[in-house]
């Protein structure tokens, strides 16, 4: 085989277990919520997911969709932590009101790409 074959062979492998590696690393609840939104009509903004550190741990946060809805903040097992912000308040729930200036290492996870 020749070497350049060989090393495009070697190359697709690793990118294929990285690949797969990375969607492994999600939670259930993440895959859970992804296909319940993917199942839901298109929302305005989009629907997404972000990966936080916050008070020494990974949790997920949902941002609400509209006005006066709650967002919502979920720990890796898939528990809901709290409502950061919404409400008529806009204030969320208040049982982590330190969330926004606390939180760390923000990732989006998943967003959804479909249009209206």
């Amino acid at each position: 085989m020749k070497p350049y074959l060989l090393a495009i062979v070697a190359l697709t492998i690793l990118l294929a277990r990285c690949s797969q590696s990375t969607q492994a690393a999600n939670p259930a609840l993440v895959d859970k919520l992804i296909k319940q939104f993917e199942s839901d009509p298109v929302g305005n903004p989009p629907q997404s997911i972000w990966r936080y550190d916050y008070n020494g741990q990974v949790v997920y946060f949902v941002p609400a969709q509209c006005c006066d809805q709650y967002s919502t903040l979920y720990d890796s097992t898939g528990s809901v932590i709290c409502a950061p912000d919404g409400g008529f308040t806009g204030k969320g729930d208040g049982k982590c009101p330190d969330f926004f200036s606390q939180r760390m290492k923000e990732q989006l996870i998943w967003q959804d790409a479909r249009t209206h």
